[in-house]
């Protein structure tokens, strides 16, 4: 039976009217990939990038994907949802590792990077702390072509994974944030909203982008007293404009920050992802808080908005320090997995199907300057200066190594 096209923009019957001529150029452009979904070995991740709908829409274009058994469950999709989706449901990680793509969130672990075959394409996190330099050699050897979320642009410049992952991260920030400060959970006993003849809660927000603005909306929701604190004026004024009320910004100038953190119940890091926080709250700021009050640093693994930051993890995610209970989970939006599935399946998909429709990778890299910027490692040759100033390893143009290829 002969193939038929790939391209998701025709129904069945534009297809049966088109003429010969075009169905055979779609042909010519589509390319049938396979793509692998292993399950998380990491406890501490538990989203996978593709739900099953997801995954039925890139099939029914004529793509295979291969699921680990179990990798959907954590996240409350099990394999039958799969299978009736038309995915194959593999007993064996080698099965998955075989396939021409590889997609996960968590970064891929030294054992996973040994089963790959080779001449493939990978995508997941970076997380740069979390690398070797005999993993990224490795990847180089096997002549892996590896794109990273962090760095992954839209056609508008954005950041699509990175800003939907601080959309959740804000919201459920402040979800923590209320929990934490419950009796139940040792906190002091504050209420969010303040009721009647009871001034609110009061929540210092360290950033001005994506992750606080989502955390200043979820806290004004719940009656929290908010206040902004960012060292650009414009991304200030930027932010008050995004709300119906006024709202207080600042820099960060060290006695008007100095005054609301020791007033604050809670105090939330969310600076711009992908750098150093810009700034970083000392010890002593932090002893003047009001004991039993709230840290939560969403910048934790680029060092953090705090002198006192220790990453943590989900399954033990709070340290008391200096009177103070941090909560620093660098992958908090895995609280909410399935949420956060769906969020990621809505850009992956997507870009699947356009790399598909393209005839492949390559295509799709010369096409999309703002992916371009997603891609670590083409073809085995290391092209992000990031990864290559922390192992000193030669870095290639990318740009030039597209003319090439």
């Amino acid at each position: 039976m002969a193939e038929q096209p790939h391209s998701g923009l025709y129904h069945f019957e534009e297809q049966q009217l088109m003429p010969a001529e075009e169905k055979l150029e779609i042909r010519k452009k589509g390319q049938k990939i396979t793509i692998g979904i292993p399950a998380n070995t990491d406890n501490e991740e538990v989203c996978i990038p593709l739900t099953p709908q997801a995954a039925e829409m890139i099939i029914n274009s004529g793509n295979d994907v291969i699921i680990e058994t179990g990798a959907g469950l954590k996240t409350r999709y099990s394999d039958l949802e799969y299978s009736n989706a038309g995915a194959i449901i593999a007993q064996s990680r080698n099965e998955v590792f075989e396939c021409d793509y590889v997609i996960k969130v968590a970064p891929f672990t030294s054992e996973e990077i040994a089963l790959l075959r080779g001449n493939q394409v990978i995508f997941s996190m970076l997380q740069i702390d979390k690398q070797c330099e005999s993993m990224v050699k490795t990847l180089m050897q096997k002549k892996i072509t590896s794109v990273v979320f962090e760095y992954m642009k839209d056609e508008l410049g954005g950041l699509p994974v990175m800003q939907s992952l601080s959309e959740i991260s804000g919201i459920v920030a402040m979800t923590v944030a209320g929990e934490l400060l419950s009796n139940s959970s040792g906190g002091k006993g504050v209420l969010f909203g303040g009721v009647t003849g009871i001034s609110p809660a009061a929540v210092i927000i360290l950033g001005a982008e994506t992750a606080a603005e989502s955390a200043a909306r979820a806290a004004l929701g719940l009656g929290a007293e908010v206040k902004i604190f960012d060292n650009s004026v414009s991304k200030l004024r930027s932010f008050e404009r995004k709300f119906n009320q006024k709202i207080f910004t600042s820099l960060y100038y060290p006695r008007v920050l100095k005054k609301a953190i020791q007033s604050a119940d809670v105090v939330l890091g969310a600076q711009p992802f992908n750098s150093v926080p810009q700034y970083i709250i000392p010890r002593e700021m932090i002893q003047k808080m009001k004991k039993g009050s709230i840290i939560i640093d969403l910048n934790a693994s680029q060092g953090g908005c705090f002198e006192t930051t220790t990453c943590t993890s989900l399954s033990n995610p709070t340290y008391e320090r200096d009177g103070i209970i941090h909560y620093c989970v660098p992958n908090i939006s895995a609280r909410v997995s399935r949420t956060t599935t769906i969020a990621l399946s809505n850009i992956f998909a997507s870009i699947i199907l356009e790399i598909g429709e393209m005839g492949g990778i390559p295509q799709y890299i010369k096409s999309q300057k703002g992916f371009r910027e997603g891609v670590v490692i083409y073809n085995g040759l290391l092209t992000n200066k990031d990864v290559g100033n922390k192992f000193n390893i030669p870095v290639k143009d990318l740009d030039l190594l597209m003319a090439a290829f």
